[in-house]
């Protein structure tokens, strides 16, 4: 039975196909923290570009995390302009670079802090304006770093919701803005989201990678060399695919966005369950169990002769600092653990009392009965498949995307190759 599904899934998604390599043109704005920390960022903005006919590109925003800033989406349509005379020979609907620069915006630097949302950036302010243009089609916000920027879009423009439907990288992402994560998830509920927490995975892991179609093979067989975007992008990660991203590209490109369930190039999706959130009123030990991919909050009662001129942080892993919120008589630190295992913290504060504090907690994937159940408060709220038959080993839902491997590589071999060769007559 399951490999008459897999023979039939090819079917099911050209008889649904609404995506824009069929036509179906979708206003898309991309929100990316290329330049910070992680370079795929880099590699998933060429394969943006490269298919920008095919949709009406509103914005690029530059998101949190590191040093990634404006100047480094600009570094890449700098690299686009190389290649644009030989690209409209192609379609005339690509975007002019002077189009793409005027409609690249800096968004939010670093997380606001545990409210989830702060100042208005022009990012934030980018989104609005786009989310209420006189456009009957929802606006797909592609969320490829930390999603600050949405939250605080939402938070000053709560009436642009309908009009949204975003796709965001979750997984270590999420575990970067889990304030602005959170911010979201309690306050507008009712969101229309896709969460890819571990599916985007397939991109980069399983499926077919035999011969050219390897993750280094295939730069070198058909990107490295191909124009300035092709040269630039063979030289980021040692001449290998990541493109993490990209999966949020293709979810538009091939399949049906409406249906996050339905086949596509992105993936496919399923409902979200509630009670992913875990709360703990006391320090824990690696025996207390908290969801994988969901968020962790403490609310420990705070210590007589603390105030708020005392500072206190957690820091999780040794590495991911999570400042406290002081609300009211309890202090609040969240974390979203991306890995299914036992995760260590320890907190520091100039409060004695509180200082060096120590303890674990054990990240363990929902159980069946709990993803079995949609959630009644989220209705249009999507999440990795927890079907087995669609794990990549430890990522579910990454099958799901990598099935269509050999497809997706080749027709995006065909896209950089316009790089290096105009249409002919």
């Amino acid at each position: 039975m399951k490999f008459l599904f897999l023979l039939i899934l090819p079917i099911l998604l050209s008889a649904a196909d609404r995506g824009a390599l069929s036509g179906h043109r979708h206003r898309v704005l991309v929100s990316s923290d290329i330049g910070g920390t992680d370079p795929d960022d880099f590699q998933s903005m060429v394969h943006f570009l490269l298919y920008a006919d095919s949709f009406d590109v509103e914005g690029i925003v530059s998101s949190p995390y590191g040093p990634g800033r404006l100047q480094h989406i600009l570094q890449v349509i700098d690299l686009y302009q190389q290649d644009y005379p030989k690209l409209k020979t192609w379609s005339a609907r690509y975007p002019a670079p002077a189009t793409l620069r005027s409609i690249s915006k800096q968004g939010a630097f670093d997380s606001p802090g545990p409210a989830g949302f702060g100042a208005a950036t022009d990012g934030s302010n980018w989104i609005v304006q786009c989310a209420r243009k006189p456009d009957p089609r929802p606006l797909y916000v592609l969320v490829w770093g930390g999603i600050e920027d949405l939250a605080q879009a939402l938070h000053d423009a709560p009436d642009i919701l309908p009009k949204l439907r975003v796709y965001f990288i979750g997984g270590p992402n999420k575990m970067w803005s889990v304030h602005a994560y959170n911010y979201i998830e309690q306050n507008h509920p009712k969101l229309w989201i896709v969460e890819s927490n571990a599916t985007y995975r397939g991109y980069f892991v399983g499926g077919d990678q035999s011969g050219d179609l390897g993750n280094s093979t295939f730069v070198s067989a058909y990107v490295a060399g191909r124009g300035a975007l092709g040269s630039f992008f063979a030289s980021l990660l040692k001449g290998a695919i990541k493109m993490g991203d990209t999966p949020s590209v293709n979810f538009l490109l091939k399949g049906d966005p409406e249906n996050p369930a339905a086949p596509s190039w992105g993936g496919s999706y399923a409902r979200i369950w509630d009670h992913r959130k875990t709360v703990f009123t006391r320090w824990t030990t690696e025996a207390d169990h908290a969801e994988v991919f969901g968020v962790v909050e403490y609310a420990i009662a705070v210590p007589d002769g603390f105030t708020a001129r005392h500072s206190v942080r957690v820091v999780v892993d040794n590495r991911i600092n999570t400042p406290a919120a002081l609300d009211g008589n309890t202090l609040r630190f969240r974390f979203s653990p991306r890995d299914a295992k036992a995760w260590s913290f320890a907190v520091k504060s100039d409060f004695p009392a509180l200082d060096g504090i120590q303890g674990r907690f054990t990240a363990v994937p929902p159980p069946p009965e709990k993803t079995s159940l949609p959630s009644t408060i989220h209705p249009n709220w999507w999440i990795d498949s927890p079907d087995p038959a669609l794990a990549e080993g430890v990522y579910p839902g990454a099958k799901s995307v990598n099935q269509w491997r050999a497809e997706f590589l080749k027709d995006f071999a065909a896209r950089i190759a316009r790089c290096a060769q105009p249409k002919s007559n």
